[in-house]
């Protein structure tokens, strides 16, 4: 059995830790409470701009556009969005696993990352990274999300890549983040899935949709990436609150563990002592 010195400085230690990790659970609650606000107000618009751009086509078919298609390259270019610290439980690495679970080849891919965490495991992994844009996650903006769509929508059209894709995590609760990956271009112009709505004008439009296209499809391609930094944010404070909060709660059974050691070690020191206090005074008679 370990010495009570070496118990009591193993206590301390870890009340330390559990000081410190409380400190960061209310830090992370105080910034998830914010983060989740403009996660919630801009989710309307991320999912609005989406049925937009495809209910466009859906009543546009047949049109040619290079938005529409694929060009040449075979290159898929993948907007990763993690995080720049860690401490977050598997919010980093769940975003690495669904890239690598992909099936794509890595040779194939060129990664555009926004945070720290994702892009230091890919790039350790071999694959190929275009561009490190972490400082966007810390405090997005939408001027942020559009400076990186105009970066990868511009080596979209000089034919750099082939497609374009959105990897990140999407906040649908407190408890539930779910990592996603969605093909932002070339856009699939697909059907409806309500069957009631097939007969139905959804809009008319004016000017007519190949010359909407170019103007509405980065912006489509801009709030898509803003709604995901948004998200993206939420889901980080909150996966590093819950991790916090486990921290917290194993430090504070360790401490009681620690009690109850210590507390066996003194009274059997107590014992120890009067042991050889009784011995002794028997000896001497």
């Amino acid at each position: 059995m370990a010495s009570m010195i070496d118990i009591k400085r193993r206590k301390s230690s870890i009340e330390s830790t559990e000081q410190i990790t409380k400190a960061m659970k209310l830090v992370a609650t105080v910034k998830f409470q914010r983060a989740r606000q403009r996660a919630e107000e801009s989710r309307p618009y991320f999912y609005k701009m989406h049925q937009t751009i495809h209910s466009i086509l859906e009543k546009a078919e047949g049109m040619d556009h290079p938005y529409l298609r694929e060009n040449s390259s075979r290159v898929k270019g993948v907007i990763v969005i993690s995080s720049n610290r860690g401490l977050a439980g598997g919010y980093n690495h769940n975003i690495v696993r669904l890239i690598r679970d992909r099936g794509w080849d890595r040779e194939e891919l060129a990664i555009y990352g926004v945070g720290h965490k994702a892009m230091e495991i890919l790039e350790h992994r071999g694959y190929h990274m275009v561009s490190d844009d972490s400082e966007i996650i810390n405090e997005p903006e939408y001027h942020d999300a559009k400076r990186l769509g105009d970066k990868v929508l511009q080596a979209f059209e000089k034919g750099e890549i082939g497609e374009i894709y959105l990897a990140y995590t999407d906040f649908k609760s407190t408890v539930v983040h779910e990592p996603r990956i969605i093909r932002l271009l070339p856009i699939d112009p697909v059907k409806t899935e309500n069957e009631n709505s097939k007969g139905k004008l959804l809009m008319n439009f004016e000017p007519e949709p190949e010359e909407l296209l170019p103007t509405l499809i980065p912006k489509y391609v801009c709030s898509m990436i803003y709604g995901a930094l948004t998200a993206s944010v939420a889901s980080e404070n909150s996966a590093r609150m819950q991790a916090m909060d486990s921290a917290v709660s194993n430090a504070q059974e360790m401490i009681s563990e620690l009690e109850l050691i210590y507390n066996r070690a003194r009274q059997d020191a107590i014992t120890q002592e009067l042991t050889e206090i009784i011995s002794g005074a028997e000896a001497l008679k």
